[in-house]
């Protein structure tokens, strides 16, 4: 009996607690010191890769570092979008970094994730100093690899680029949250269960997550479909192949 009662408990107990943590950016002081570190030991090797690749290509096109400007403003504003969860008594956000992983490229969309994470947490309350390495490895480094990479292999499979977009921003938010719950899991399941704890704090999240994947991928196919039929020539610039079916 106890171990049909657990799940249930477990979920509920979660969605009951009225903190301020977020899906996707964890809070400050959530994290065990081992695992913070962790998490910051993890994140450094990307910053520093998307530093490199900043000034390789910067050297190769001028105007490369306003777009990244650009491209990073754009991750700020998006993940500072509070959107109430009623379930979880919390707020949740997209992230941005599917579209900027298309437009900038994963080393990029690290660094300027990692500026925006910053920034929330030293100014906005959001997300926090000691969790930044987390929150980086999930928004920046997870976020943007995976919205890389669905954009490109749906091109590879000849589907439309404003499909493909989609795609990337649905899979790029999802891939986030997800890691975020495994994150959390781990540091906070103590002699329990972790397949159980990431369970719980998934399913806490998914009424929320769902439809904000769905979201961004609007998003991020609505801004790509602009950039494509109004200036095209930027995408060549900046390394977007544009093989496949329009």
């Amino acid at each position: 009996m106890k171990r049909r009662l657990t799940w249930p408990v477990l979920v509920l107990a979660l969605c009951a607690v009225p903190g301020t943590a977020h899906a996707m950016h964890i809070t400050e002081g959530i994290l065990p010191a081992p695992w913070a570190g962790l998490w910051f030991l993890v994140a450094i090797p990307f910053v520093a890769w998307g530093l490199r690749d900043l000034q390789v290509r910067s050297r190769r096109t001028p105007f490369f570092k306003p777009m990244v400007g650009l491209v990073g403003a754009a991750v700020f504003v998006i993940s500072c979008m509070p959107i109430p969860v009623p379930v979880a008594g919390t707020t949740s956000h997209p992230t941005g970094t599917g579209l900027a992983a298309i437009l900038i490229g994963p080393p990029l969309t690290v660094v300027v994730a990692s500026i925006a994470l910053l920034l929330q947490a030293l100014f906005l309350a959001h997300g926090g100093l000691t969790t930044l390495g987390a929150n980086i490895v999930s928004m920046g480094i997870v976020g943007g690899l995976t919205g890389y990479g669905v954009f490109h292999a749906a091109r590879r499979l000849r589907l439309p680029s404003w499909l493909a977009a989609f795609l990337a921003g649905l899979v790029s938010d999802w891939a986030t949250y997800a890691v975020t719950a495994f994150e959390l899991a781990s540091a906070l399941h103590g002699s329990g269960s972790l397949g159980a704890m990431f369970a719980a704090i998934a399913v806490a999240f998914l009424p929320t997550q769902l439809p904000l994947g769905i979201l961004e991928g609007v998003v991020a196919a609505g801004v790509y479909r602009f950039i494509q039929s109004r200036r095209p020539g930027l995408l060549e610039c900046l390394g977007v192949a544009p093989g496949g079916a329009a």
